[in-house]
């Protein structure tokens, strides 16, 4: 799943691009999993914010847990 297709502000998209960077490049599980945090804990402001409708919050909670999967798996195929 890709957040290209949901409608948002640009302030919201550049600040969840520069998470979901940190997430493609971490170097452990654990830097992972912390920038999934961080980002989660983005999407739930948004969402307290009421910024976007709750299915592309949903959808966006839903990108965050699957770049983290994504990154976990890179890093331990490559263990």
């Amino acid at each position: 799943m890709t957040h290209d297709n949901i409608t948002m502000p640009a302030a919201v998209r550049q600040e969840l691009d520069l998470l979901l960077a940190t997430i493609k490049r971490a170097t452990t599980t654990d830097e992972a999993e912390r920038g999934g945090i961080r980002a989660e804990g983005f999407v739930l402001g948004v969402e307290r914010l009421k910024a976007l409708q709750p299915a592309s919050i949903e959808a966006l909670y839903l990108v965050v847990e699957q770049s983290v999967e994504l990154r976990v798996g890179e890093l331990a195929a490559q263990a």
